[in-house]
């Protein structure tokens, strides 16, 4: 469908040309159909049955088709201006080494119409952008009571997972809180970690504790205030296996720890693409912070595989921490997490793609279950994958989100104004309970 042109009527000509003031809606959408939904499948890719020996799917390329209505039509008839998914599928038998491909329908999507607004069930309505906190590394101070000391903390915020907060107690201890579970010695993270700095150390704690306080040893040394050595004196851990389930402990407890239990745990929480994302923004923030190189950061801001945290991220983040607190205190300038800087805006599409990627999960969970039952004789990816999870996630964002709003239709200004409009409410925002 064509943009409608506008006329001018004026005798005198626009000197300055006007902006399109809704460009923000309608790239954010065409950024979510082109690139968000790969970048989608691109994560679940490939599925596999829970033994993963009998079936492979993977989602190959996609399609919108047409919508079946115009955006007049649907306003008329009370429908929803949508148009169909369509998937192309490629399904592996691996007993037979059989390969099925296949274009399987996934359901009628909500599609924006020229004019940056949603006709879902006739009504306009109109996703309003996130005002959110950057993901990325923060680093607060607190002043101690007693001492008037700064103490800093770090604070690391992904786009997805598991936050991870570091703290400077007035007795020189370094903790860390992971999900914001029970503080923990860092140095016990750092010998859960299997750091190839600690190699050959890990069941002599003299060893680790050398090789622990020389890799600080050039930041860590203020003749007042030893942060590692206070560290490992409260640490009671002598192996990596110690480590592991001390910290297994903190952030699981009641749970059994076991070190494959705790290893594959860690994995999870900071190194599982699928479960921990810090985004190309979470990446750019985190090296800009840490004072890497910014054509190394522009390099590795491309490198999909970098948006989740490497061993050296932790040391990095520590160092940084103890060299602002042994820095004088003119120098000792904590980040201002409210600073505009340290936002950013989700736009439509962002929003979809994070809902998309819920209902994606929910439809994993339910072809690896119909995996475990399927005949391979007469399996295919139709009968396989059921994309009601999928469509009732879009569904229920448009139709309950504090961002999916009723058009604001008194008057043109006021329309645009709606489109144009910030929210810092809606999921990993604000809440109208803890807002002022």
């Amino acid at each position: 469908m064509r943009a409608p042109s506008r006329l001018s009527y004026g005798r005198i000509p626009n000197l300055v040309e006007l902006k399109d003031l809704i460009a923000t809606q309608l790239e954010s959408f065409n950024f979510f159909k082109s690139d968000g939904l790969r970048e989608l499948f691109d994560e679940i890719n490939p599925i596999t049955d829970y033994t993963g020996k009998n079936f492979e799917l993977k989602f190959l390329d996609y399609e919108f088709g047409q919508p079946k209505f115009s955006v007049e039509e649907c306003r008329n008839r009370d429908m929803t201006y949508a148009a169909p998914l369509r998937i192309r599928t490629r399904l592996t038998i691996k007993e037979t080494g059989e390969i099925k491909e296949s274009e399987v329908y996934m359901g009628d999507f909500a599609m924006m119409t020229d004019e940056g607004t949603f006709i879902v069930n006739g009504t306009e309505r109109v996703v309003v952008s996130q005002l959110v906190r950057s993901p990325g590394v923060y680093f607060t101070a607190a002043e101690d009571p007693n001492t008037g000391r700064k103490l800093f903390g770090a604070k690391l915020i992904p786009n997805r997972g598991a936050w991870l907060e570091i703290e400077t107690s007035a007795k020189d201890l370094l903790t860390v809180k992971i999900d914001r579970k029970r503080k923990v010695p860092v140095t016990v993270l750092l010998k859960a970690l299997e750091l190839p700095q600690l190699k050959g150390t890990e069941n002599d704690r003299e060893a680790q504790k050398r090789a622990l306080l020389e890799m600080f040893g050039d930041v860590d040394n203020n003749p007042e205030h030893h942060y590692m050595e206070s560290t490992l004196d409260k640490d009671t851990t002598n192996k990596v296996e110690d480590a592991l389930l001390e910290l297994y402990r903190r952030v699981r407890p009641g749970d059994p720890p076991s070190v494959d239990n705790a290893r594959n745990l860690l994995q999870s929480l900071f190194f599982n693409p699928r479960r921990f994302d810090l985004g190309r923004v979470g990446r750019y923030k985190v090296d800009k912070r840490l004072g890497r190189d910014e054509e190394d950061i522009l390099e590795r801001v491309r490198q999909r595989e970098l948006r989740i945290l490497e061993k050296g991220d932790f040391i990095a983040f520590l160092r940084k921490l103890i060299e602002l607190n042994n820095a004088p205190r003119e120098k000792q300038i904590p980040d201002d997490i409210d600073h505009l800087g340290n936002r950013r805006v989700r736009a439509v599409g962002e929003l979809l793609q994070n809902q998309f990627r819920m209902g994606l999960i929910r439809m994993e969970r339910i072809i690896k279950e119909r995996m475990t039952i399927s005949d391979p004789h007469t399996v295919t990816s139709a009968s396989l994958i059921n994309a009601r999870p999928v469509v009732a996630a879009i569904k229920e964002f448009f139709g309950s989100s504090q961002l999916s709003q009723f058009m604001d239709q008194h008057n043109p200004l006021s329309e645009l104004t709606h489109k144009r409009r910030l929210s810092a409410l809606g999921p990993g925002g604000l809440s109208r309970e803890r807002a002022g």
